[in-house]
């Protein structure tokens, strides 16, 4: 299956460089987007860091090094089924991305049992038995809700985008040689790695030790 050309472009090669800029453009904003919270984070903590430091030690770690570990491993999985791509090997781009399909939607059923804990211990700010009494715990909490459910919700995004792509390939309806697209799924889900590389260290490293 050829890839199908699009108005208003001459070129399957112009066309393919207009997709690439797009999703770099994209994924700028993202990053943009996400740096905000990030240095949000760094001036609450230094505003209170008393209480962003008892409030990280509340956060469960074990499960913040499963979801991390998960998270690597999809890494690879996803470099797998890019580089397979580029091979021309077909199952071992539907080998990898079922892979990391998997591994997504683990680190999203970890993370969905460490809210269910959250809630239980009552760590979620402005509830009336919030164990920690510091100023600013409720600070890193609000942080931690908002940081790690909108991670989630891009998870989400890549997990469907992942699943989309494997019927695709497995359904010949993308043209499967041609490797933009699978490409750009790639793109998308180091993106979401990235930023929980950062998130695991904030919300569950510094000032713990």
């Amino acid at each position: 299956m050829s890839e199908a050309l699009h108005e208003p472009f001459e070129d399957i090669s112009k066309q393919r460089s207009a997709e690439q800029a797009g999703i770099w453009i994209f994924l700028a904003s993202e990053v943009i987007f996400f740096g905000g919270l990030f240095l949000g984070y760094a001036v609450y903590r230094y505003r209170y860091p008393d209480g962003f430091a008892q409030a990280l030690a509340e956060t469960n770690l074990t499960l913040g090094v499963v979801n991390t570990i998960l998270l690597l491993c999809s890494s690879a999985t996803m470099a797998l089924s890019v580089w397979a791509g580029h091979a021309e090997m077909r199952r071992l781009v539907v080998l990898g991305l079922s892979a990391t399909l998997l591994l997504g939607c683990g680190f999203l059923g970890v993370k969905g049992f460490e809210y269910y804990e959250d809630i239980h211990h009552h760590l979620v700010p402005g509830h009336p038995e919030f164990p920690v009494e510091t100023i600013g715990a409720e600070m890193f909490f609000s942080l931690y809700w908002a940081m790690t459910a909108l991670h989630g919700v891009h998870m989400a995004i890549g997990l469907g985008l992942i699943g989309w792509t494997i019927l695709a390939v497995r359904g010949e309806r993308l043209a499967w040689r041609e490797t933009a697209h699978l490409h750009v799924v790639g793109l998308y889900w180091n993106l979401v790695d990235m930023v929980w590389i950062f998130l695991f260290p904030l919300l569950y490293l510094v000032g713990r030790m």
